[in-house]
């Protein structure tokens, strides 16, 4: 499971990030709601942790921002301001939870396992491009030919990054940051190892997609004649 968590204040920011992480979830930390808002809309997220407070663009403003593009990810506000006209614009506007501060670490990651459980009870949804589908079991799939193969982690989460946003180039840097995290200690280069392994594996399956790279610019999916 991979959570956004979007709160300014950094201690407690790296203490839920150490909860979560003993609690074997993935996390990717940042700190003003503009940037929130921007990994929130690329859709790979299993829940966010939203805090209302934040600079750039208050909670309330990300979370109806989300809703309105179509992001249906779970989320958990946090906020000091427990008062009842809060909380039910908060539910209002999409929240699935609504936690006060301050809280109980459990509550925290119970509520996480909450969201995160209604959105795999929820009916999945295949991503395509092209002449290819990303199965939810982590297999690429070459609908012209039959063929298919097993996506390692890395590799499922560049093509459903990807897949998420068909007909945009994504710099390296944005790829690194979605799919390697803000504290990975993996170099930058490792982007292009793994789409290395992505190529040979959409010849594999003879898939007539591939993965242009635009010099100075960044990557995207496109679909040889």
């Amino acid at each position: 499971m991979r959570i956004l968590l979007v709160e300014d204040e950094k201690p407690l920011s790296s203490a839920i990030c150490q909860m979560l992480k003993k609690e074997q979830f993935s996390v990717d930390p940042v700190y003003t709601g503009t940037d929130g808002l921007d990994y929130a809309l690329s859709d790979i997220y299993d829940a966010v942790i939203l805090d209302v407070m934040l600079p750039g663009m208050d909670g309330f403003h990300v979370l109806e921002q989300m809703r309105r593009k179509g992001i249906k990810t779970p989320v958990c506000m946090l906020t000091a301001r427990s008062g009842l006209e809060d909380r039910v614009r908060g539910l209002e506007s999409g929240a699935d939870y609504y936690l006060p501060k301050p809280f109980q670490m459990a509550e925290l990651v119970a509520c996480v396992r909450a969201i995160t459980r209604r959105k795999e009870d929820a009916p999945v949804m295949s991503l395509g491009f092209g002449d290819i589908e990303l199965g939810q079991d982590a297999r690429l799939i070459c609908k012209k030919t039959g063929q298919e193969v097993k996506l390692g982690a890395k590799e499922y989460q560049l093509m459903e990054l990807f897949l998420r946003n068909s007909g945009q180039t994504l710099p390296k840097e944005t790829l690194y940051d979605r799919v390697w995290g803000y504290d990975s200690e993996a170099d930058v280069s490792a982007v292009e190892v793994y789409l290395s392994f992505l190529r040979k594996k959409l010849t594999f399956i003879g898939s007539a997609v591939k993965i242009k790279a635009t010099r100075g610019i960044g990557y995207a999916l496109e679909e040889n004649p």
